[in-house]
């Protein structure tokens, strides 16, 4: 039996995923929904082919590519990461994007106060 994926405007999140709060980005082009736990965050990003994301660090960050094809940048480890890759980039360790097509992407962030949503 074969699956039915099912994108929404590109998306491949579904209506429940798109139903969570959406989180404040200083990027147009990406869209983040956010489930907080007591402890970490995670988001469900929705990243148009915007190009790149500058070199940063903040908390510890897990995740796992859903659709798409992303340059990562680790400290000094570049890497082309797609459907299925996962990454880990520790608390600190600057690190930056390029994206090369439309992604999308879920990231595990080990703080509470990562993003804010939107208003």
């Amino acid at each position: 039996m074969q699956k039915l994926i099912k994108k929404w405007d590109g998306t491949a999140y579904p209506e429940m995923i798109r139903d969570l709060p959406e989180v404040e980005l200083p990027f147009e082009g990406i869209r983040g929904w956010l489930i907080q736990g007591g402890q970490q965050q995670v988001v469900f990003f929705d990243i148009q082919p915007v190009g790149k994301v500058p070199p940063h660090s903040h908390c510890a960050q897990w995740g796992i590519m859903i659709e798409g094809e992303m340059s990562l940048t680790i400290g000094d480890d570049t890497r082309i990461y797609s459907k299925g890759d996962w990454y880990f980039i520790p608390e600190g360790v600057v690190h930056s994007a390029n994206f090369l097509s439309r992604v999308n992407v879920i990231d595990i962030f080990d703080a509470t106060d990562r993003y804010r949503v939107k208003d």
